[in-house]
């Protein structure tokens, strides 16, 4: 279908080498071109679809978006209310979707719907849809704290049609291939954030070396350059956990737990590298001319988006088994 034939060790290599751009929001768009709207269609569509979605995509004909999160609905992903309900050889598509990154310009979407009343983790589907049917209404492009870059919108469906040949995989699937999906986001969104705050940890060393306070260089204080020191370790550590969670993931293991843990981490480690590092730039750092203000409003999303931090504890609660039942 025009790719490479690689495997997903080289995302992640794609991925850090992104982390060198100076925001979050352009990796941010190519990791859901690449790592998040088309894993499913890659390993259950049909040729059929591949053929008329993913080849484009891959070539860089297509955007590709995704649609999951809604109204009132975020991480929690069995509740939401988007219906695709069967008629004849179309699905009829209602509902809407929130925080659609790339939403305004995207030629298709892989979205999440209900297509049955059946439980909630057996009655979604993946459906490829394109996204110039009728019916189809962009409301609006989100203005946002960061990622200021990445188009981000609302979008409401009116009895939108759409073959039924373009559902991915299985009907009553969708749940499960997501929760696929979401594993490669988040190790994704682990691998660009971690060259991102090497290099933010990088350019507080050079500017607290020429930034004089009190008649001699500010990183020469040891509450400074002890600090950075932490911070350079945790983000090495981050990179382990990233490559152990890969190569497992590679042997064709389940890594839910692992990826969850890195999420985590990697979300709280970027707030906690880009508050330190802003405080060590004094006034400059509350300037928006400067990376660390950038990453310190961009990398928020980090313990949000794929599952907010609070997701990622319950994820891992419960492959330790120490979840409360219900």
């Amino acid at each position: 279908y025009g790719g490479m034939g690689l495997d997903f060790s080289y995302n992640i290599a794609v991925a850090e080498e992104l982390g060198n751009i100076r925001c979050g929001g352009i990796p941010l768009a190519i990791g859901v071109q690449i790592g998040m709207s088309t894993p499913a269609l890659t390993r259950f569509g049909s040729d059929e679809l591949k053929k008329q979605f993913l080849a484009p995509t891959i070539a860089g004909d297509f955007v590709a978006s995704l649609g999951i999160s809604e109204v009132g609905t975020g991480s929690d992903v069995a509740s939401i209310k988007t219906t695709a309900e069967r008629k004849g050889d179309e699905y009829i598509i209602n509902g809407g979707k929130m925080w659609v990154t790339s939403g305004s310009q995207a030629d298709w979407m892989c979205l999440l719907a209900n297509t049955s009343k059946g439980p909630p983790h057996r009655n979604k589907s993946l459906i490829c849809l394109p996204m110039n049917l009728p019916g189809i209404h962009i409301t609006k492009k989100i203005d946002k704290l960061g990622m200021r870059s990445s188009d981000t919108t609302q979008i409401i469906f009116e009895d939108v049609r759409v073959p039924s040949k373009n559902l991915i995989g299985e009907e009553g699937m969708g749940f499960t291939y997501q929760m696929l999906q979401f594993q490669e986001e988040r190790l994704w969104g682990v691998a660009t954030a971690l060259t991102a705050l090497e290099n933010t940890i990088q350019e507080t060393i050079d500017y607290t070396r020429q930034r004089e306070a009190f008649g001699r260089p500010v990183l020469h204080n040891q509450a400074v350059h002890f600090r950075l020191a932490e911070l350079a370790t945790e983000v090495e550590l981050l990179r382990s956990l990233l490559y152990r969670t890969l190569a497992l993931y590679l042997e064709g293991n389940d890594v839910t737990k692992l990826a969850s843990m890195a999420k985590l981490k990697a979300g709280r480690l970027a707030r906690e590298v880009t508050d330190s590092c802003l405080q060590f730039w004094g006034g400059m750092g509350f300037s928006s001319e400067v990376l660390v203000s950038r990453f310190y409003r961009d990398f928020r999303l980090m313990s949000i988006g794929g599952g907010t931090d609070e997701t990622m504890l319950s994820i891992i609660c419960k492959y330790m088994e120490t979840l409360p039942k219900k």
